[in-house]
């Protein structure tokens, strides 16, 4: 592998290729090159994607021409040497570049491989370089080296767009907050006490010469920045001193006296889980972070007396919020929202003082960033710029890691879950239980794993047994390797895979075979003793509840390795418990497939809801046969002949090959119209719906014209239906037929049938009536006669 700034293409060799049997595509854009060999003109028609690594660390995909080549296999060209960003050092002759938060710098070597192992441990090769320091016109080979920087240790290599833009808005970006007040926002932090309680007047706690000293060099500064000032209040609590994680010292209040007698506000605080799954798409991100954010917020006048705490000067009050209040966390994130409320979930989410700004592209995601930056200046907010992260690929976000991939888990958490001793108590037990359940919907079977250590947490003591200690190095080991998890995109139908054992039931939830998230639960000692099959169809309920927010009114594919839950619909008898899972089963659109070691094939699809036509394609049996109908059929020929002429009508388009009207398939002119009425009227759990909620059914799904009239000849024609359902209109008065004229003008007929046979073989009698003068006729005849027989007795 070679890198060359003069190539202006990324390049594999054909033999590398046939080699490796990779997969190739035609390049668009075929183009002749003339620098391989000498005087020769190449054909450049293929393009292959690879993914390759260098050392342990680095690995990277790359979108190569392939040509006939003997020099070397790779060429990293100047699109790899954008995309990750490389600078080359002429002086020094090397390659540096950032990657996952990581500077990696590749090294010139004028030796072999292993004079660089042992030279420095730290170095990587990239391959043996003894065979491309013979070629001619390449004389150095490069090495990779990891070189660990703190982000805030030494600054970032920023776009020059980046850098104009933080220039454009230094005015945000102080080192220290203006020494004057905030200004007086429409949302100020206000103070209600609970009527009739008692003002507290608590002492303040003693400390050390050296505390004292620090604790009043910190209210010195807060009066000078006019944060604080002098109080007359008639209640106080005291000011202490907490240790930060670098050894200095953060001033706190304790406020809990004054907690417990505030009215507290009840504002929402954003789930995690929805905030993460906001960034489906997106590759560029950029985290701010505000500078003493609650001190940029103002006490509501007259209610400064109320924050008043003592030092051993004496009592001070707060003129902005400060920490440990109950009401601050609200106030904040009103204040956010309010500032904010434009551009949340669009491309903003906020997360008390974390403002994440996520974007697909470079240009949205400059445009966006601006337009953040704006909103915060106009209502004079200040930003801590070292701890903002500002237009990159990956970012580290409320415990996680956040990129474009996806989401993993914070590689410092992980080596503190891995490097944990094992417990000498139950409070160790539910320590170790608790960061591990944080990043449980990495784990496949989380439940399942820590089984043994949540029964060892029921017990009074801790009994640590073999189980248990099976189940800490499992869940160690799982942790240490979670994958990356994809964001979810609701353009595109999920797949839930469910399984049940003896011990729990586990679930994943993915996209394109990318696991988005993993649930799992212990089953109760009661559930364990179920069948199965209960088991199983509880795996598929829980998972279903689990992620309804992501399932309900989505398509997805629903995977059992259990064949007998593909029945479930067509059991003629089932439990209470099953007849209430099963109705919960319809509020979802799926397809339901079994899972075994052949080939899956998803099962009848038809009656399905049709946007899932164009993910699952021709595996949905019979639909693919539509496209050919199109180009011919009489209600959809016109327009879908515009659609492939990129010339759609409204509501109309083509989506693989199939039409659609809104989200509604388009249905040909078909024997497929009749199959779809009759699933949705007779099939599955349908049991014989009527005609206005069949007409429902079908134009959830499907489309054509004069939908309403076929599915109400259908319904009304239905044999089952006219059979066994009863009418509804009341019963008519009788209607007797008019008096005749004369007599022998109207006559009766009947039959008088099952009579003893007589001598001739008689064994019914023909009464015929004139109903004007009731006089009556019997004449003798047989069963079997028709009506040529019967027409004979009566004319002769």
């Amino acid at each position: 592998m070679l890198i060359d700034n003069g190539c202006t293409e990324n390049v594999i060799s054909r033999a590398l290729v046939q080699s490796l049997q990779l997969k190739t595509t035609k390049n668009p854009l075929p183009y002749k090159i003339s620098w391989v060999k000498k005087g020769v003109d190449i054909q450049v028609t293929d393009m292959c994607r690879i993914s390759f690594s260098i050392g342990k660390q680095y690995t990277c995909e790359v979108l190569c021409d392939v040509i006939d080549m003997d020099v070397c296999h790779v060429i990293l060209g100047r699109p790899w040497q954008y995309d990750s960003g490389a600078v080359y050092d002429c002086r020094q002759n090397t390659y540096c570049f950032e990657w996952k938060g990581r500077k990696l710098r590749l090294l010139p070597n004028n030796g072999s491989t292993s004079d660089i192992r042992n030279k420095d441990k730290a170095v990587l090769s990239i391959i043996p370089g003894t065979a491309l320091l013979t070629e001619k016109g390449h004389k150095c080979v490069y090495a990779l080296v990891m070189i660990e920087e703190h982000s805030s240790s030494q600054p970032k290599t920023t776009a020059p767009e980046v850098s104009e833009l933080l220039q454009q808005f230094q005015d945000l970006m102080p080192n220290e907050l203006p020494a004057e007040l905030p200004p007086l926002r429409s949302i100020q932090h206000q103070i209600d006490f609970v009527p009739g309680s008692n003002l507290p007047n608590l002492p303040h706690y003693r400390m050390s010469p050296k505390e004292h000293e620090i604790l009043q060099e910190m209210v010195d500064d807060l009066v000078r920045k006019k944060l604080i000032q002098s109080s007359l209040s008639p209640c106080a609590v005291p000011a202490l001193l907490v240790p930060k994680k670098d050894n200095k010292w953060r001033m706190c209040i304790d406020s809990r006296a004054i907690n417990k007698i505030t009215t507290k506000f009840r504002f929402p605080v954003p789930r995690i889980e929805n905030l993460l799954d906001k960034l489906a798409g997106s590759k560029f991100f950029s985290k701010l972070d505000l500078r003493s954010g609650y001190h940029q917020i103002r006490i509501r006048p007259g209610d400064e007396w109320k924050t008043a705490f003592k030092t051993r000067q004496g009592l001070f009050e707060w003129r902005v919020m400060p920490f440990g209040l109950c009401n601050a966390p609200a106030t904040f994130m009103r204040l956010m929202n309010e500032v904010l409320k434009d551009y949340l979930n669009r491309f903003c989410v906020v997360y008390f003082d974390d403002i994440l700004i996520y974007s697909p592209t470079w240009s949205e995601h400059l445009a966006h960033l601006t337009q953040i930056l704006q909103a915060l200046r106009d209502y004079k907010l200040y930003l801590n710029l070292p701890k903002c992260e500002i237009a990159t690929t990956q970012v580290y976000f409320l415990g996680f890691i956040v990129s474009g991939d996806g989401v993993t888990t914070d590689p410092s958490k992980i080596s503190a879950i891995r490097d944990w001793p094992i417990p000498r108590s139950l409070s160790d037990v539910r320590s170790f239980h608790g960061l591990a359940n944080f990043y449980r919907r990495f784990i496949k079977g989380f439940s399942i794993i820590m089984a043994p250590i949540t029964d060892c947490l029921k017990n009074k003591q801790l009994h640590w047994t073999e189980e248990c200690q099976r189940s800490w190095d499992t869940m160690k080991q799982s942790l240490s390797t979670a994958p990356v998890l994809a964001l979810p995109n609701f353009e595109i139908p999920f797949q839930v895979d469910t399984d049940a054992s003896v011990v729990g039931i586990g679930a994943v939830l993915s996209q394109d075979i990318k696991p988005i998230e993993y649930f799992s639960e212990k089953l109760s000692p009661s559930r364990q003793k179920w069948t199965v099959y209960e088991q199983e169809l509880y795996a598929v309920i829980r998972a279903l509840k689990h992620w309804e927010h992501y399932l309900l009114h989505q398509d997805f594919v629903l995977c059992s390795d259990h064949r007998a839950l593909q029945f479930i619909n067509s059991k003629k008898s089932i439990s209470r418990m099953h007849a209430r899972w099963v109705l919960f089963l319809q509020k979802f659109t799926f397809v339901l497939k079994h899972k075994s070691r052949n080939q899956n094939r998803v099962a009848d699809a038809l009656s399905r809801r049709t946007a899932l036509v164009t993910q699952l394609k021709t595996e949905i049996t019979g639909l693919d046969c539509l496209k050919e109908l199109y180009p011919t059929d009489p209600d959809f020929a016109i327009i879908w002949k515009q659609c492939s002429l990129l010339q759609p009508e409204a509501d109309y388009s083509l989506r693989h090959g199939f039409l659609f009207k809104a989200n509604a398939l388009c249905i040909p002119d078909s024997s497929y119209r009749q199959q779809i009425i009759k699933d949705a009227h007779a099939g599955g759990l349908a049991a014989h719906l009527g005609r206005e909620k069949t007409i429902c059914q079908v134009k959830s799904r499907f489309f054509w014209p004069k939908l309403h009239r076929d599915v109400s000849r259908f319904v009304e024609r239905c044999a089952i239906c006219q059979e066994f359902k009863g009418t509804k209109q009341n019963t008519g008065l009788y209607t007797p037929l008019p008096v005749p004229d004369s007599i022998w003008e109207d006559i009766s007929i009947d039959f008088i049938l099952g009579l003893p046979r007589t001598k001739k073989g008689a064994d019914s009698i023909m009464v015929v009536v004139d109903r004007f003068s009731k006089m009556a006729h019997f004449i003798a005849c047989k069963k079997t006669f028709d009506a040529v027989h019967i027409a004979q007795l009566f004319f002769l």
